[in-house]
């Protein structure tokens, strides 16, 4: 069938029927503008026509989120912004991890759906411990220690570990136009610290202490009024989790969304550690997924 369609087909009365690579490049754009990004890659090997096809702009920004522009002027300087060139490149270039904010924050793409998807590094946190040096006991026991080999995704290079404290809480807020649509927020947490023997990355609970006693509590509220609450214990050490805080909804793509995020648990009448603090994740509902 493939020989057929590129060779083309006799009628039986000499004439020669059309091929696959006779279709103009505007009907294979139409065809293409239907698919994802990746079956518009896939298709774009197909033959001339489709490979034509696939760098039209108005292809790839149809894909891209409405305020690509906002995005782009965010995230990039100039010298990053002369080197692109069209609308597919725009869209691959966004795929990618990039890094803004001094570093603290990366975002990306969904390269299915096109979606903003969104991490926040430690360090854009305000934890409790690490920036509070009234309390030098607690700073002493509380550090940055490098990220270990079983991240699933190797975003940053560090992690707050805080080994062990009394009044744990964790501040944060962010501002960003978002396209349309629902978005959760996760904290990503591990409890336990990596350690290194006989060449094999293995987790030391030793200090992993508290978390079962009282939960933990998140909270998330946004300036165009949502707001969740929710509570959970922590468990599972030795693993990344997401743990979930709530949704928000944007309704409007032109307006800045202010986040504000918070984790604590304050009960005084015990102590808690041993808990890795990686990064704040915030991802359309059409993409997160909760463990």
């Amino acid at each position: 069938m493939g020989a057929s369609l590129s060779g083309g087909v006799s009628d039986g009365e000499g004439l020669v029927q059309p091929r696959l690579g006779d279709i103009p490049e505007s009907c294979a754009a139409l065809i293409l503008m239907q698919m994802d990004p990746p079956e518009i890659c896939k298709l774009a090997r197909l033959n001339r026509a489709f490979r034509g096809a696939s760098l039209a702009d108005f292809i790839w920004e149809s894909k891209l989120p409405p305020n690509y522009r906002f995005i782009v002027d965010r995230v990039f300087d100039e010298s990053s912004k002369r080197k692109i060139s069209g609308k597919r490149d725009t869209y691959a270039r966004l795929c990618r991890s990039n890094s803004f904010d001094d570093g603290t924050k990366v975002i990306w793409l969904d390269k299915h759906k096109g979606g903003i998807c969104l991490s926040i590094s430690s360090k854009a946190l305000s934890i409790t411990g690490i920036d509070d040096r009234r309390n030098e006991q607690e700073l002493q026991n509380c550090h940055l220690c490098p990220k270990f080999a079983s991240c699933l995704v190797d975003i940053f290079q560090t992690v707050a570990y805080l080994q062990q404290i009394w009044w744990f809480e964790i501040n944060g807020e962010f501002e960003f136009q978002f396209p349309l649509g629902k978005y959760g927020l996760f904290f990503r947490l591990h409890l336990g610290r990596s350690l290194k023997r006989l060449g094999r990355r293995v987790c030391n609970s030793e200090h992993v202490h508290g978390w079962d006693i009282k939960p933990v509590r998140f909270e998330l509220s946004t300036s165009n009024g949502h707001r969740a609450v929710s509570q959970c214990y922590l468990d599972n050490p030795g693993n990344w989790i997401n743990y979930h805080v709530g949704d928000f909804v944007v309704d409007n793509p032109h307006d800045l969304i202010k986040i504000k995020y918070s984790m604590t648990q304050i009960d005084c009448t015990h102590t808690k550690g041993g808990v890795c603090v990686d990064s704040v994740l915030i991802y359309p509902s059409s993409v997160a997924k909760e463990p």
